[in-house]
C-alpha cells in the first residue's frame, strides 16, 4: 500500500549540505521519487487484517525523519543534564529511544486530528510543530514556556496544533481524548484523536470503560498503547513480564503455611481436568440454528501490534488505524518500545535490567539508527553528512537553553490564573463561608 508524502516542514532547519546532496544523488532529480521499504518485523492483527509490510517513502522523508528524530534525542539528552543541574524540578520522564513512535505517527496524520498523551510529553509536544524555546522554557517554569511556565515537564501543550496535553495521572488522558473523538463525530469533520498510554495503565479501569463508551458510540478513538516493557508499582520498577497474578498468590499461600506445593499444584491438575471435562461437553453441543444468525452479535474489539521502534510500522498502523476508526470506531496499536532512561529522574533504570539489555537494544532496534541505515545505503548522505545533521540539533538546542534561561519566571498574579474561566466561577463568602456566588457562562 503505497503512502503519501509527508508534507509537514522538518523541525529543524535544511542543512545547505544536506540541500546540495539532494540536488546531485540518485534521487536527485526528484526528492519525492518512491523507494519502497519494508517493515522490520509482519504486524499482528486481532479481529482484522493487518496493514501491508511494505511502505513506500521518499529521499525527502527519510531525511526528515532522521533530523527530526536527532532533534528530539538531543532535547531530551539536555533535559537530563538540565535536571541534574536543577534547572528543572519535580517530575521529569525521557523520550529517548521511543522517538519513532512520535514520528511515524505524525507523518500519518494531520494537525486536524488531536494527540492526547501521559507525562512523556516533550517529543510528542515537538512533534506537534511546539518549538525547542517553548519546551525548555517550560521544563524549567518560564513564562516563554508551552503552559507558561506552569505545567512543567508533565504539561506540555498546543490546542492550535490538536494537542491536548501531558497528563499527570495514570490513565487519565484516555476518557478524555474518547471526548475529543466524541466532538470529533459530532462536527463531521473526519479526523481521528490518538490517546496514548503506558503498559502501565493498561489496566487502568478508566480506560476499559472508555474504550467501551467508545465502542458503543462508534468514535473515531485510536488508543495507543506505548508498551517500553518497564512500569512503576509503587516504588518499585517491575519488569511486566514477571507480574503473574498466580504465582504471586501461590507465594502468599506458602508464606503463610495455608498449603504445599503439592496441595497447589493438585488444584492445577482438578483445574485442568475440569476444564478437559467441560469441552468434551461443549463439543456435544449442537451448533445455533441459522434464525440467530443475526441475533446477540456483540461488538468486538480491534487492534494491531506494531514494532513501535520503526517509524514506518508506525506510520503505516496509524494511517491504517485513521482509516478504520473513521470507519469502523475505535481501534488499539500497541507500539512495542523501550525507554533508554528510568522511569523518571528519580530512577537510574539499572535496578530490573542490565546494561547489556539497553545497549543491545540501542544496537539492535534504535529508530534512529535504522534510519540512518536506510539513507546510507540508498545513498542519499554519507556519514559525515548525517553527523553534520546531529551537530546541528546539539547547536540549536544550545541555542534554545540559553534563551529560555534568560525567560523570566511567571508573575505572582498569575499563581490563581487559569483555574477558572476570566469572569466565572463560584465564590463563597460570609462569616462562616457557607454562602455561595456562582456566575456561570
Amino acid at each position: 500500500m503505497s503512502l503519501t508524502r509527508r508534507t509537514t516542514t522538518s523541525l529543524l532547519k535544511p542543512l545547505t549540505t544536506t540541500t546540495s546532496l539532494l540536488t546531485r544523488r540518485p534521487y536527485s532529480t526528484d526528492n519525492s521519487t518512491p523507494i519502497t521499504v519494508e517493515t522490520s518485523v509482519p504486524f499482528t492483527g486481532h479481529n482484522c487484517d493487518p496493514p501491508s509490510r511494505s511502505i513506500t517513502t521518499t529521499p525527502s522523508e527519510l531525511m526528515t525523519f532522521f533530523t527530526d528524530m536527532s532533534l528530539m534525542r538531543r532535547m531530551e539528552i539536555a533535559a537530563d543534564s538540565l535536571y541534574k543541574s536543577k534547572l528543572i524540578r519535580g517530575f521529569c520522564h525521557l523520550y529517548d529511544g521511543q522517538e519513532a513512535v512520535c514520528i511515524g505517527m505524525e507523518s500519518a496524520i494531520t494537525k486536524k486530528d488531536c494527540i492526547i498523551t501521559a507525562y512523556r510529553d516533550h517529543c510528542i509536544f515537538l512533534g506537534r510543530g511546539g518549538s525547542l524555546l517553548e519546551s525548555f522554557a517550560e521544563l524549567m517554569g518560564r513564562q516563554d514556556g508551552c503552559s507558561r511556565g506552569k505545567g512543567g515537564s508533565m504539561h506540555f501543550y498546543k490546542k492550535d496544533a490538536g494537542f491536548y496535553g501531558g497528563h499527570g495521572i495514570v490513565g487519565a488522558q484516555v476518557p478524555l481524548g474518547c471526548g475529543l473523538a466524541f466532538a470529533q463525530k459530532y462536527k463531521k469533520d473526519e479526523s481521528v484523536t490518538f490517546a496514548m498510554y503506558g503498559d502501565g495503565a493498561a489496566n487502568q479501569g478508566q480506560l476499559f470503560e472508555a474504550l467501551n463508551m467508545a465502542a458503543l458510540w462508534d468514535l473515531p478513538a485510536i488508543l495507543v498503547c506505548e508498551n517500553n516493557h518497564f512500569i512503576v508499582e509503587g516504588v518499585e520498577f517491575v519488569d511486566v513480564r514477571e507480574r503473574d497474578p498466580i504465582e504471586r498468590i501461590r507465594k502468599l499461600i506458602l508464606a503463610h503455611d495455608l498449603a504445599t506445593e503439592k496441595e497447589l499444584k493438585d488444584i492445577e491438575k482438578q483445574a485442568r481436568k475440569q476444564v478437559d471435562e467441560a469441552i468434551a461437553k461443549a463439543k456435544e453441543s449442537p451448533m445455533p440454528d441459522e434464525s440467530e444468525l443475526f441475533t446477540n452479535v456483540y461488538r468486538k474489539g480491534y487492534g494491531v501490534e506494531v514494532d513501535g521502534m520503526d517509524a514506518f510500522a508506525v506510520k503505516q498502523a496509524c494511517k491504517f488505524a485513521k482509516e478504520h476508526a473513521l470507519k469502523n470506531g475505535p481501534i488499539i496499536l500497541e507500539m512495542d518500545t523501550y525507554r533508554y532512561h528510568g522511569h523518571s529522574m528519580s530512577d537510574p533504570g539499572s535496578t530490573y535490567r542490565t546494561r547489556d539489555e539497553i545497549s543491545g537494544v540501542r544496537q539492535e532496534r534504535d529508530p534512529i539508527e535504522r534510519i540512518r541505515k536506510l539513507i546510507l545505503a540508498h545513498d542519499l548522505a554519507t556519514e559525515k553528512e548525517l553527523k553534520d545533521i546531529e551537530k546541528l540539533a546539539r547547536k540549536q538546542v544550545d541555542e534554545a537553553i540559553a534563551k529560555a534561561k534568560e525567560s523570566p519566571m511567571p508573575d505572582e498574579s498569575e499563581l490563581f490564573t487559569n483555574v477558572y474561566r476570566k469572569g466565572y466561577g463560584v465564590e463563597s463568602f460570609g462569616a462562616d463561608r457557607k454562602e455561595l456566588r456562582a456566575t456561570l457562562p
